[in-house]
């Protein structure tokens, strides 16, 4: 379903859904033996409805954040490894979005729903029709945590109710519960089992997230990156990159994971531990566009690590920079023609059709008819055109079911100095879509 359209439903349902496990068996257990719940614990499931209700508005109409306007890389920090080289030549990796016509800081992906980048882009979630983001991360949290909590509450109501059915399963239908009231519980005990397991597996895996500082898209990346070395070992070290090359993979740790303690106060947004579940705490203030890494890599090295099929095309510069030194050397204009269709054979001669094997094309022409079947958890080479796009993860998840607009992150990088991108935004060269 278009996530447009799935939008419009997911809220109400959530809605309806919480509205019906949390009034209905209240309403029932009044009618149904052992009676209804008593004051202390009506008080208390109450007051975790209420926080549902709080925390999941936040969740939903708190801003997920954007870049700011005028932010960009520092270029003296911006350097990396080039795998390529055997030298080890240190290169500014830029990260570059072609729709908002921006850099992106780290962390940050462009959401194919909110049409933007967003800071610390964990996942658009479609039943809360909002990124869950740098900033909308804890709301997303405490909502996750009070739907537990009172679903858990709930099911031991349940139980005790069903409890005293089965153990008064024998004697007259008419000293029991009517019909509809067994429907209804048995209905209460279907969808509140099932809703707790569903949520209690969301909340542990981003609790998991939140204890290790990595988002759910970043643990994509990090699946992606330990299958590119097991395959780069079995074939010496090296995966085939663009235009023939030979791209060296090397073991690259997530440079955000610092400390269990500092990660929940980072993810959370402040250290006191109160202000976690108050859900009207306050959303993070910071910018959400620089962070503390752990130091375990070289300083300036980037995240995501090294992908063959992120790779640019071949740097030219060394070439058109002979080119500009012949035409100052007075070559007549035959002699230029004749270098220049010299320079086009070189070029076509690297082409990949040159040795029978299909171009690697852009992305949106690649996929763009929907029959591609991806090679699962495995990298696939120029035969094979799927790449980092049709990857799976062991959940069978690509990024675009994260809500990453995957035509935009697959091509970010463009291995240009901050001047020349600088240059182009400003001559208009990078357009919105």
């Amino acid at each position: 379903m278009d996530p447009a359209t799935l939008s419009k439903f997911a809220a109400p349902a959530v809605v309806s859904l919480v509205a019906f496990l949390s009034y209905s068996p209240q309403h029932l257990f009044g009618k149904i033996e052992p009676g209804p719940l008593h004051q202390k614990e009506a008080l208390v499931f109450n007051a975790l409805v209420a926080c549902i209700w709080v925390s999941y508005l936040r969740a939903c109409t708190t801003d997920p954040g954007r870049v700011p306007a005028d932010w960009k890389p520092d270029e003296d920090k911006a350097v990396g490894t080039d795998p390529t080289s055997p030298a080890g030549k240190n290169l500014a990796r830029q990260r570059y979005c072609r729709k908002c016509t921006a850099f992106k800081p780290p962390r940050a992906h462009h959401c194919r729903v909110c049409k933007r980048c967003i800071p610390k882009m964990d996942h658009h979630c479609p039943w809360t029709v909002n990124c869950v983001s740098h900033f909308t991360f804890p709301h997303f949290v405490r909502f996750l945590f009070y739907a537990v909590s009172a679903m858990s509450y709930l099911q031991y109501f349940l139980y005790l109710r069903a409890d005293v059915i089965w153990q008064n399963r024998r004697l007259p239908s008419y000293l029991g519960p009517t019909l509809p009231q067994l429907v209804h519980l048995f209905v209460l005990i279907v969808v509140n089992s099932l809703t707790l397991f569903l949520v209690s597996i969301t909340f542990l895996r981003t609790v998991w997230g939140l204890g290790g500082n990595v988002t759910t898209i970043e643990s994509w990346e990090i699946e992606r990156h330990e299958q590119l070395l097991r395959r780069a070992r079995v074939l010496g070290g090296y995966l085939d990159g663009p235009d023939g090359i030979r791209v060296r993979l090397v073991r690259q740790e997530f440079p955000y994971d610092i400390g269990i303690w500092n990660n929940i106060v980072q993810g959370m947004g402040t250290a006191n531990i109160f202000a976690w579940f108050w859900p009207f705490s306050a959303t993070p203030a910071t910018s959400g566009v620089a962070f503390e890494t752990n130091g375990f890599e070289d300083p300036g090295t980037s995240w995501p690590p090294p992908d063959p099929d992120r790779m640019p095309r071949i740097d030219r510069s060394a070439e058109l920079k002979s080119a500009f030194v012949h035409a100052q050397a007075g070559l007549s204009r035959e002699e230029e023609v004749a270098a220049f269709r010299q320079r086009q054979h070189g070029d076509f001669a690297r082409r990949p059709e040159h040795y029978g094997v299909e171009r690697r094309k852009p992305f949106h022409e690649r996929f763009a008819d929907g029959s591609h079947v991806p090679i699962k958890n495995d990298y696939t080479n120029h035969h094979d055109s799927s790449g980092e796009e049709g990857w799976q993860d062991s959940g069978g998840n690509r990024l675009k079911d994260y809500g990453v607009d995957e035509s935009v992150e697959f091509y970010d990088e463009d291995n240009l100095p901050i001047a020349e991108l600088l240059r182009r935004k400003a001559d208009g060269r990078y357009g919105t879509h």
